[in-house]
């Protein structure tokens, strides 16, 4: 539903885009000022802003998914239009004003000429550098030391989340994940959900993604945790639609967890060789829309040996003072992506008591990557996509 409620702004904004377009293009030739011209390049314009709604209404087969592919690169590319226009039209008019004052003439066409095309390389290179450093995926390292006795003297968790898989992440970024997290040697991998992006289908061969994700290497073996995209929904733009029915699992979701070694942890706990204990909580998205409930931290650590070291994945960083409260030490998380893009990442911390990294609350560590992948732009500006190793001492 917002998607809908946002569609008046969005075409608002992509007529004062067109314009400006028109406006620099005319700057350098008045054959670029053409009405032919401005027809054709209106409507290659108006085609490129329209893939996420065709994207949407095409719901299966070789169109759909070129056509989410083009869009989740234009929804971040749009970003950085609006953002950089914007910003060359109140350079201009402050210019302009600075000159009027000055009794200087203002050359409007040659001043527009040149902020367009400097503005033009600004936007082609940051796009183009978002898109790259969204696949180069960083190893971040991190020590926490936990007050509680444990059998083991340490243990190295690695964490990652929103893996995204579909159509901007797929089996090249699996297996560059997958070498990164072997080479640290971890005893313990925990994906803190957000595996999926709400369509199947959009993983391009997901038995060959499922097999490179079983060649991870652990003491302990791999778990995950739901996330809030990891049920299947129409996307448009990034926005998914409210329904009063229950959403329905997709099978073939758990289906590819088998497939790939991954146990599934919802609102259950496991002790781990004696030595400690890794629960995993139900999504708090997730579960509004299947109508299920979703236990309670206290509920969840219930019955559990609060002597021993107790970690949680919890997609979400959420109800951390509850989670403390109730005896958890680690907290493991996603879903913030870090705000992925700027000015995301500046944004996050006015949403999230935690937006990233580690934090610790009223004893408990809150860990929340940025995650592997990306979600809706398929670029990160201001982020990385990592790997968080966290090596904890145990020193009760």
């Amino acid at each position: 539903m917002t998607a809908i409620f946002l569609a008046p702004v969005y075409l608002g904004l992509l007529l004062y885009l067109l314009l400006r377009l028109f406006h620099w293009l005319a700057s350098f030739h008045r054959r670029l000022a053409s009405r032919v011209f401005r027809g054709v390049l209106g409507a290659g314009f108006l085609l490129l802003a329209l893939t996420p709604l065709g994207g949407c209404l095409i719901s299966a087969g070789p169109l759909h998914r070129l056509l989410r592919i083009v869009s989740n690169f234009w929804l971040g590319m749009l970003l950085y239009i609006l953002l950089i226009v914007g910003l060359a039209d109140i350079l201009a008019f402050v210019i302009r004003k600075v000159y009027q004052r000055r009794g200087r003439p203002f050359d409007r066409r040659k001043f527009c000429r040149r902020a367009g095309s400097l503005a033009a390389a600004a936007i082609l290179l940051v796009s183009a550098g978002g898109l790259l450093h969204a696949y180069d995926i960083r190893v971040h390292r991190q020590d926490l030391t936990v007050d509680k006795a444990c059998r083991l003297p340490g243990l190295r968790v690695a964490l990652i989340a929103d893996l995204h898989l579909g159509y901007s992440v797929g089996a090249a970024t699996m297996e560059r994940m997958v070498e990164k997290i072997n080479r640290e040697q971890p005893d313990i991998v925990c994906l803190a959900g957000d595996i999926f992006d709400n369509e199947f289908e959009a993983i391009h061969e997901p038995e060959r993604v499922a097999a490179i994700l079983r060649k991870i290497e652990s003491r302990y073996g791999v778990y995950a945790c739901w996330g809030n995209h990891d049920v299947k929904e129409r996307v448009l733009a990034g926005f998914t639609f409210r329904d009063k029915k229950a959403k329905e699992e997709d099978p073939r979701f758990l289906s590819f967890f088998q497939q790939a070694g991954i146990t599934l942890l919802e609102d259950e706990s496991l002790l781990i060789d004696n030595a400690f204990y890794l629960a995993g909580r139900k999504d708090y998205s997730k579960s509004r829309k299947m109508q299920e409930e979703r236990l309670t931290p206290a509920a969840l650590t219930a019955g559990l040996d609060a002597d021993l070291p107790i970690l949680v994945m919890d997609h979400q960083p959420k109800e951390l003072a509850e989670l403390a409260a109730a005896g958890v030490d680690v907290d493991l998380s996603g879903h913030t992506h870090g705000g992925q893009v700027f000015p995301g990442n500046l944004l996050v911390p006015l949403v999230w008591e935690n937006p990233v990294g580690v934090w610790l609350k009223d004893g408990m560590y809150s860990c929340v990557t940025s995650g592997v992948g990306v979600w809706g732009p398929a670029m990160r500006v201001g982020t990385d996509s990592e790997i968080l190793i966290l090596d904890i001492r145990f020193a009760g």
